[in-house]
Order: C-alpha cells, then sequence, then structure tokens
C-alpha cells in the first residue's frame, strides 16, 4: 500500500513533507522516512514506527532545503527492518540520489539476480531498490534519460518520486494502478502525493493526477510533462473501496461519494428486513449511509472504533489481528439486543476478522446479523502493491457464499456485484483493474 509524497520549491518543504506523511498514515504503519536536499547535498531520516514516533522535532534542523520526498511503509516485498524503510538513499555518478515508490514490481527478483551477476551489491530486500540500480549503472548523461531507461526495464506497479540535489521527478506506471497526485501549496512550490486529502492539510490546491506512463519533471519554478509509456489504464478498484481515505478525490472523483453508491447498490441488488443498518467502522461507514438512504432502514454507529489501533488487516500475524479486533471495535448494547441488524463492511479477506466482529455482537444480544459487503468475494491475490494473503488464505477463494457465511457465523451474507461496483464508479469499466475479484490480472 505505502504513501509517497514530494515537496517542491518551498522553504519548509521537511516539515510539510511531515505532516502530508501523518495525513497518509492509513496506507503503511511500519516505517516512515523522508529526504531532503538544499541543492548542495541530501539528508536523509528513516526510522520504523509510526511518522509521530519517526519524527522528532531537532530532525528538521538536518532535513533542510527547499525540496522533500518521504515515504510511509506497508511491506508488500521485503522485509520489516528499517533497510528496508524509505526513501532509498545513494551516491552514483551523477551525485546524489534518493527515491520512494508505491507499489510492486512484478518482475523484482529477476532483475535483482541480474544486477547481481553484474556486481551490484544490494543493500535492503526492497524491489525498489533495483531502480536505483538500474540508473547508477547506465551510462547517459542525464538523470532523466537514466530513469526512463531503468522505468523500461520495469514490469508491475509504481508511482514514485525521484529527488535529487536540484529536481524531483514524479511517475506512474503505463497502467496507473496507484494513484499519485499534483497540488499548488499556497506558500509556494508544489505538492505530488498518493492522496489528495494531504493537501488541504498543508494549504494546497489540486490540480491534477499524473496520468498514466507520465513523468512530471519539477525544475526551476515549474514542472513539465513528458509521456514516456503509451498508456493502459487499469486502476486499482480496491483504492476506491477500502485503502484511500474518504475524503480524498482518486482518479478523479471522490471517495466518500463512490463509497456511498456502493452502498446504495448493495441495498438495491440485497435487501433485507432489518431494524437497523450498522458499519463496520470506519471504511464501512459511507456503504453502510448508502444502503440506509436506499432502504430506508436507519442508520446507527452501533460498534465504536479505538482510532488509537492501527488497521487490523495490516498487521503481520493471525493472533496480533485477533487481539486488535477486540482492542479496535466495541459494541454499543443498548442499540444493539434485541435487534435485527444489516451489518456492512468493504470486504471480508480471511474470514476471522468477520467472524469475531459476529461473535461480539451475538454477545451483545443481536437477535439476527444479515452480513452485506459492499464489493465482490475476494478470490485472488495482489501482485501490484497491496499485500493481499496467498489464494489459499483468501477465504472466498475455495469457499462458497453459503461456506464462508457458516464460518462467520451470519444468519445471511452476501457481496455486492462486480456490476454493482461498476455502477458506483464513473470511467469505463476496462480502465480498473479487478484482478482480485475476477483474476484478469493486467501483468
Amino acid at each position: 500500500m505505502c504513501s509517497v509524497v514530494g515537496i517542491y520549491n518551498n522553504p519548509k518543504a521537511g516539515k510539510l513533507a511531515y505532516y502530508a506523511l501523518f495525513a497518509m498514515q492509513h496506507r503503511g504503519q511500519e516505517a516512515a522516512g523522508i529526504s531532503t536536499s538544499d541543492g548542495e547535498r541530501i539528508y536523509t531520516i528513516k526510522r520504523r514506527g509510526l511518522v509521530t514516533q519517526v519524527f522528532q522535532p531537532e530532525d528538521f534542523k538536518v532535513l533542510r532545503g527547499s525540496i522533500a520526498i518521504g515515504h510511509t511503509r506497508y511491506s508488500t516485498a521485503g522485509e520489516d527492518s528499517i533497510l528496508d524503510a524509505q526513501p532509498i538513499f545513494a551516491r552514483y555518478g551523477l551525485g546524489e540520489i534518493s527515491l520512494v515508490h508505491n507499489g510492486n514490481l512484478v518482475n523484482g527478483l529477476e532483475l535483482r539476480q541480474e544486477l547481481i551477476q553484474r556486481g551490484a551489491i544490494f543493500q535492503s530486500n526492497m524491489d525498489s531498490e533495483n531502480l536505483i540500480h538500474l540508473i547508477a549503472k547506465n551510462q547517459a548523461s542525464t538523470l532523466r534519460e537514466r530513469i526512463v531507461a531503468g522505468l523500461h526495464r520495469l514490469k508491475g506497479a509504481y508511482s514514485l518520486l525521484v529527488l535529487s540535489r536540484s529536481k524531483m521527478f514524479a511517475v506512474r506506471d503505463p497502467f496507473g494502478f496507484r494513484p499519485l497526485s499534483i497540488g499548488k501549496l499556497r506558500s509556494g512550490g508544489y505538492i505530488v502525493a498518493s492522496e489528495t486529502s494531504t493537501f488541504e492539510l498543508v494549504d494546497g490546491d489540486y490540480i491534477r493526477d499524473i496520468e498514466p506512463g507520465e513523468m512530471v519533471i519539477f525544475d526551476g519554478e515549474s514542472f513539465t510533462s513528458h509521456q514516456i509509456f503509451n498508456p493502459t489504464p487499469k486502476r486499482c478498484i480496491f483504492e476506491f473501496i477500502y485503502f484511500a481515505r474518504p475524503d480524498s478525490q482518486l482518479f478523479g472523483e471522490n471517495v466518500y461519494e463512490v463509497r456511498e453508491r456502493m452502498g446504495r447498490e448493495l441495498a438495491k441488488e440485497l435487501p433485507v428486513e432489518a431494524d437497523m443498518v450498522v458499519p463496520v467502522p470506519d471504511s464501512g461507514v459511507a456503504a453502510a449511509l448508502g444502503y440506509s438512504q436506499q432502504s430506508g432502514i436507519p442508520f446507527e454507529m452501533a460498534i465504536m472504533r479505538n482510532h488509537y489501533v492501527g488497521r487490523t488487516f495490516i498487521e503481520p500475524s493471525q493472533e496480533m489481528r485477533d487481539l486488535k479486533v477486540k482492542l479496535k471495535l466495541s459494541p454499543i448494547k443498548e442499540k444493539i439486543h434485541g435487534k435485527r441488524l444489516i451489518v456492512i463492511d468493504d470486504s471480508i479477506v480471511r474470514g476471522t476478522t468477520s467472524r469475531r466482529i459476529i461473535r461480539m455482537l451475538r454477545e451483545a444480544g443481536a437477535k439476527e446479523i444479515h452480513f452485506r459487503i459492499a464489493s465482490p468475494p475476494t478470490t485472488g491475490p495482489c501482485f501490484y502493491g497491496i499485500d493481499t494473503p496467498t489464494k489459499e488464505e483468501l477465504i472466498a477463494s475455495s469457499h462458497s457464499v453459503e461456506e464462508i457465511r457458516q464460518f462467520i457465523e451470519a444468519d445471511s451474507l452476501a457481496y455486492l456485484s462486480l456490476e454493482g461496483v461498476f455502477r458506483s464508479v464513473s470511467k469505463k469499466p476496462a480502465t480498473y483493474c479487478t484482478a482480485c475479484f475476477d483474476g484478469n490480472y493486467p501483468i
């Protein structure tokens, strides 16, 4: 998942990058880092932990300069160690360079072996480090040429930022799997980020998305655009369903509104008699509101969330996920007791979290629990930057809807159809990647 941010031509670049990363903490909670440049040197600080834990006030005396790139880590390749935190910094023939990457390279191991055979010495387990070596080994006279040549060797998903001592490069892969947008800072300069929800926090205004296959170069007072690949848009549909913040503008439309429309479609496709509609917070809230509005069944926030606990889905072990469900969610018994509930969630991955939620609601006295999912069954893993489990761990890959219903112990279970998802978004269905639902992998 991860988040990336770039700040260009602003005297408070390091601090603005920090605030932007804080706004995107939901995209990765393992580590965070920032590199800045003052035109002569690149300075980097990265550590394991949340953004507020990683950076201390004295760090911004080190992180000086008017250009910055930053990253919050959520591992999809590599290991959970400080060596695998980003940005990745290196000195090479043209000077100094730093890089941040959101995505996953499907040919990362293949490239790594080739580069090792050619004498490269890797410092991390990340697929992102391949590009640093490709840039360093290239003999072209400009960094732009070296980056472009390196990118043509990569296969997979990447929204990435490259920092030199005087420039910043922002690139999306030809499919545009992961989001990346440009904003104008009111205090001067530009921001590039995985999510537009960061822009308002740092007093920025959304300009546009970086297009699939586009490289944007920030140099001097402004930026230039270069289409370096023929685009074949395959935007990640799961960004809408789960990952992105509701207040973000994603692939041209507001995330909250899309989720609300998914809830309406869910109510049209899968009605059921009940006393109240209850979301699993937070990613189920907008869909539950849509379901309530469409069905006329009252909406109630009958499950409360502790916001000081991270996302259960991205915890490394099942034991930790189970514990975090208890820590994170608690029912309001007075609302639930004796009631028939329609419980709305965004997805079911392994099924274990859903079962714990349903048991919790039963203990609180729920009379009936009808589970409704605002997406189709997740039947395949993602290879493009989302750490969904192996196919064997995905419950919908080997179990029918009825078998899943029995496992999670719901009175009924139903999923939104893929057609219902497509009715909820504005762009053509062919421009989205839906491989986790239908097995149609673009690469």
